[in-house]
């Protein structure tokens, strides 16, 4: 029976929200496992603040339990990827509803993380508290705001693309993965420091602006091209 795409919303919603508990449900248990050897190597920091980062010299200097965990953390980083691709490719028709079910369940996994640690243990205190996103291929940092920002519009142009699909042209494609790598590169920008022990600089929101721009405005282009072209075919009737 084929799935109506109001159904598959509501599933990828579910789905998205549980996987955002389990998420915060992880990163507690994460923060209490490396809270002592945090206070270690830098006292008297207040155990909510996640930076700086140990080192890799530190995790090593910590033990063999350490180390474990940061490449057992990288390998859940790419399950969790692995694992939302999985349930859009369950619900999806096509390449442009798998992408549009992917966006969507990543972008309710995104936002229900954070919902779930406010509840849980009251992280982050704003939308300005800085956070670690990403391990792979290097430490991606930024405010809870900007991920946000970016989880919001891939949930709505997700929606859209399942209610009204889009026909996205090579050009339009280009632009929408021109802009998410800019994005990347706004998060990546500092991992030296980041990586060194170091604490985060300003993020630098001129490039995640253009990046989230230049991502959002080639997808808008996309559909206004399709109404418009729609609209020259009923007038040609």
């Amino acid at each position: 029976m084929m799935l109506t795409w109001k159904r598959i919303i509501v599933a990828l919603l579910l789905f998205g929200t549980a996987f955002g508990y389990l998420e915060a449900a992880v990163v507690v248990y994460l923060r209490a496992l490396h809270e002592p050897a945090r206070q270690r190597f830098y006292p008297g920091r207040p155990p909510a603040e996640l930076f700086p980062l140990l080192t890799l010299e530190q995790i090593h200097a910590a033990g063999t339990e350490q180390s474990q965990t940061l490449v057992i953390e990288i390998g859940r980083e790419a399950a969790t990827i692995i694992m939302l691709a999985a349930i859009a490719l369950a619900v999806a028709r096509n390449a442009g509803e798998w992408a549009a079910a992917f966006v969507i369940a990543f972008g309710v996994w995104d936002i229900t993380f954070y919902v779930f640690l406010k509840v849980l243990v009251g992280w982050p205190a704003s939308l300005v508290t800085w956070d670690i996103l990403f391990l792979l291929p290097v430490p991606w940092v930024g405010p809870v705001l900007a991920p946000v920002l970016v989880s919001a519009a891939m949930i709505a142009a997700g929606v859209w693309h399942l209610r009204s699909p889009v026909r996205i042209g090579a050009v339009h494609w280009w632009g929408i993965l021109c802009g998410a790598i800019v994005i990347i590169v706004a998060f990546a920008m500092d991992y030296r420091d980041i990586m060194s022990g170091g604490m985060p600089r300003n993020f630098n929101w001129w490039v995640f602006g253009a990046g989230l721009g230049t991502g959002v405005g080639s997808y808008v282009s996309a559909v206004r091209s399709r109404q418009v072209a729609g609209s020259m075919v009923a007038m040609a009737r």
